[in-house]
C-alpha cells in the first residue's frame, strides 16, 4: 500500500509542477504546502482538477470538489486515494 500512496503523491506533485511551469513559476512542492501559496490561481485549480481526473481516470464526484480537498498535495492525495480505494479492493 505504501508504494500506491507514494505513486499517487508523486503523480499529483508532477501535475502541480506542470501547471506551475505553464505559468513560468517554480516552487518546491511539499505534501503539506498550500497550493495557493505555491502560486496556483483559481483557474489553475480547475486545470488541476481536470488533470487529476485524466491522470487517475475517474470523475471527481461533485461533493468532493471542495476547497478543503484542493488545499495541498496531501489533501488531494487523500481524496484521490478514497476514490480509487474501491477499485483496488475489487
Amino acid at each position: 500500500m505504501q508504494a500506491f500512496d507514494t505513486d499517487v503523491r508523486n503523480r499529483i506533485i508532477n501535475l502541480v509542477k506542470g501547471i506551475l511551469e505553464q505559468n513560468s513559476l517554480t516552487a518546491d512542492i511539499t505534501p503539506a504546502a498550500k497550493l495557493v501559496d505555491a502560486g496556483l490561481t483559481s483557474m489553475d485549480m480547475v486545470n488541476l482538477m481536470l488533470g487529476v481526473e485524466a491522470e487517475f481516470d475517474f470523475t471527481i464526484p461533485q461533493a468532493e470538489i471542495t476547497p478543503e480537498n484542493f488545499q495541498s498535495v496531501e489533501t488531494l492525495e487523500r481524496m484521490v486515494a478514497s476514490q480509487l480505494q474501491p477499485a483496488n479492493a475489487a
